[in-house]
């Protein structure tokens, strides 16, 4: 969505990313170079409505999780006013997908609080995640394996030598597997496909996506700070602590939030899942997501437009 053109444009833009277990909103001010431009971040709200544990257990959105997201949305309509923004864009992942009453909410949202979401399938999730991590990965040599993790669904990027080679997307998530929600046939497929992924693309790195990650790079005890890395060693021995303790334990021990605390392990259990198969060695954590994503392909899109 992009505002009119009559006024002095900020340079700031907005993404809305409606997950399974938070709702995100992140703006960013736009800073253009000479020859290159980057994105710096102005403003990060996360909430945690937890719409997966409605949807992979009864189907659908509850009437008070419904109206929690209105007024969530109003609030953050009300922010992006705040803050200036050109545009912005709202996407909803995988409980929204799933959910039966997904599309009636999306309508009485934009009619009660003004904001236009769009519900973006698993490729187009992967996609987005990967053009936005397309410079991260520029000046590196080698097979990267870029994994997020969300609530409802990981999405994966296979990168050789730069150039992405395969994009896919697997019904398999935190707040998913805590409702016992994901089929068996699909933990298979991705394991089918990443011991095929493996056999091509030897000695492939993992990079992790996503915040349960991201608190785990922060919780791990031996890191490599200039490269933003962990080792799978390290990550299973952070894991198998977390993962023998009841959840209050987890959250008084290693200062974790409710939200967090119980989706963490099932997504340590994904990234150590995928990094055994490909015979990973470490997990880059640099702090970008779906929501970064969101906002390059925002301006991309508006800058194409006005050429």
């Amino acid at each position: 969505m992009v505002k009119g053109t009559n006024r002095k444009q900020s340079g700031r833009y907005a993404a809305i990313d409606i997950g399974s277990n938070a709702v995100r909103l992140l703006i960013k001010q736009l800073d253009k170079g000479r020859d290159s431009f980057h994105f710096n971040k102005v403003l990060l709200v996360r909430v945690p409505l937890r719409l997966g544990f409605d949807v992979f257990s009864d189907g659908k959105i509850s009437e008070q999780k419904e109206k929690n997201m209105i007024r969530l949305m109003k609030s953050y309509n009300y922010l992006m006013k705040i803050y200036d923004v050109d545009a912005y864009r709202a996407c909803a992942t995988s409980a929204m997908r799933d959910a039966r009453n997904g599309t009636d909410i999306i309508h009485h949202i934009e009619k009660k609080a003004g904001i236009k979401i769009e519900i973006i399938d698993g490729k187009e999730e992967a996609q987005m995640v990967y053009n936005n991590h397309f410079e991260y990965m520029a000046d590196r040599k080698g097979n990267y394996m870029y994994v997020d993790v969300g609530g409802g669904s990981t999405e994966i990027n296979l990168l050789s030598e730069g150039k992405l080679v395969k994009s896919q997307s697997y019904n398999i998530g935190t707040v998913r597997i805590l409702n016992g929600a994901v089929k068996e046939e699909e933990w298979e497929r991705m394991k089918r496909d990443m011991a095929e992924l493996a056999k091509t693309y030897p000695e492939t790195e993992i990079i992790g996506s996503g915040g349960n990650i991201n608190k785990l790079y922060r919780l791990a005890e031996r890191k490599d700070k200039n490269l933003q890395r962990m080792t799978v060693n390290t990550l299973q021995e952070l894991h198998a602590r977390l993962k023998a303790l009841p959840v209050e334990e987890r959250m008084e021990q290693f200062s974790l939030k409710a939200d967090r605390a119980d989706v963490i392990v099932p997504a340590g259990d994904i990234f150590l899942t995928i990094a055994e198969i490909l015979g990973s060695k470490h997990i880059y954590v640099p702090t970008i997501g779906l929501s970064d994503g969101i906002i390059d392909a925002l301006y991309n899109a508006q800058k194409n437009h006005l050429n």
